[in-house]
């Protein structure tokens, strides 16, 4: 049975994240011990203990406050759509300041969660607005231009591609019968119940 979707013989490139991306969190990993350990030397377990701990809290306490304005601005865009108003634009939600960044906002609460000195800093940095607001434009830009080079497709494709190289096993024989003609109005004319209960 074919799909109509050409199976391409050539190999796979590798991408450059599937690449760098395990050597990458390994040295973060390593870099992270290290400080904790040079701090702990220096100020003692204790210090260490208590930074982890006020990284934890203060990243819960910045992530619900980011869920919070979500949900809010997430409740008046269906308000709006209920009384039949058009939804304030993104770019005007961003100008009036309001709304922006909740993504960054949350990311920057979970790196506060995560142990680890650097982590906490790179946290605390995107809690800055010039900064949170810089990386949004950096990655909206990048992003922007990932998916301009990206072959035409939809999503539909994107998933059948999957299926394909990763099927789960079922297969459904069937042969499709196509009837160009016109129909004749006392043959098959009624009602079809469905084929599955």
């Amino acid at each position: 049975m074919t799909t109509g979707v050409p199976l391409s013989t050539t190999p796979r490139r590798r991408s450059r994240v599937r690449t760098f991306l395990p050597p990458a969190v390994a040295a973060w990993l390593i870099l992270e011990i290290w400080l904790l350990s040079l701090v702990a030397d220096a100020a003692g377990g204790l210090t260490v203990a208590a930074l982890l701990a006020g990284g934890i809290v203060l990243g819960v306490m910045v992530i619900k406050r980011a869920g919070r304005r979500a949900f809010r601005n997430l409740t008046n865009t269906f308000q709006q759509a209920q009384q039949g108003q058009q939804p304030a634009s993104r770019g005007a939600k961003a100008q009036s300041g309001g709304g922006s960044g909740n993504g960054l906002t949350m990311l920057a609460g979970l790196l506060l969660i995560l142990p680890g000195l650097l982590s906490d800093a790179v946290g605390l940095l995107l809690l800055i607005p010039p900064v949170r607001a810089w990386t949004g434009r950096r990655l909206t830009g990048s992003l922007e231009r990932q998916m301009a080079v990206a072959p035409a497709g939809t999503f539909g494709d994107a998933f059948q591609q999957a299926r394909i190289h990763h099927p789960d096993g079922k297969v459904v024989q069937g042969e499709v019968i196509r009837e160009d003609g016109p129909q004749q109005p006392g043959r098959d004319a009624g009602y079809r119940p469905p084929l599955a209960p």
